[in-house]
């Protein structure tokens, strides 16, 4: 088999996994076994993402969400060959609004819900070490400095609350205002701020960790 002829397999199947409504899979492939591939990568992605963002699948639904995956693995193309970067990449499609998702049975909050849910995968992985706590007599001598582990996160939603039994229509008129931080247990705990502290976490953070409302 010439180079030529691979590529085009190589690329007829490629296009057959990522879109096989619109194309077959490569005529010397037994179909048989096209589609075992087929759904194989399917299933893959979508168990991979589905454990990332347990309540927007639960919101969407099984057919949904799958429509959701289907649209994903069809239009984007990921620029990272690691599975757990993968989740982020997904949240990151959904943040540029792409044409595809102009349409159909998409709630309002699902981008800022996906981010809020992975942020929880994010410190979990993270190799960011916490913070050893000084001595409380020398604070006011030594610069404010916030744990790399304690991200300070801004929203149009109130994503900690949104669920299968509560889904806002409106955004509500006050943004969301969280801390997650990882605890020594490896534990990831969200709290409310208010303005005040949330301004001041996010310009001691270096303004570098906010959320995608």
């Amino acid at each position: 088999m010439g180079k030529s002829s691979l590529l085009h397999q190589q690329t007829t199947m490629g296009l057959y996994l990522r879109d096989p409504e619109r194309n077959g899979p490569p005529t010397e492939m037994d179909p048989a076994r096209a589609l075992v591939y087929r759904d194989l990568v399917f299933a893959n992605l979508s168990s991979l993402l589905s454990g990332t963002f347990p309540v927007l699948v639960k919101i969407l639904g099984d057919e949904h969400w799958r429509s959701l995956v289907r649209i994903f693995l069809r239009d984007y193309r990921a620029r990272t060959p690691k599975f757990g970067e993968i989740a982020q990449e997904f949240v990151e499609f959904l943040a540029a609004g792409p044409q595809a998702l102009s349409d159909g049975p998409w709630p309002p909050f699902m981008v800022e819900l996906a981010h809020y849910e992975w942020v929880e995968m994010a410190l979990q992985q993270s190799d960011a070490e916490l913070l050893v706590g000084g001595d409380a007599a020398l604070l006011l001598d030594r610069p404010l400095r916030v744990s790399p582990l304690a991200w300070p996160l801004a929203y149009a939603w109130p994503v900690q609350r949104v669920g299968p039994d509560y889904q806002p229509d409106v955004a509500p008129a006050q943004p969301t205002l969280l801390l997650v931080r990882r605890a020594e247990d490896w534990s990831v705990r969200f709290s409310e701020l208010s303005p005040l502290a949330w301004r001041l976490l996010r310009q001691l953070h270096g303004e570098g960790v906010v959320g995608v409302g």
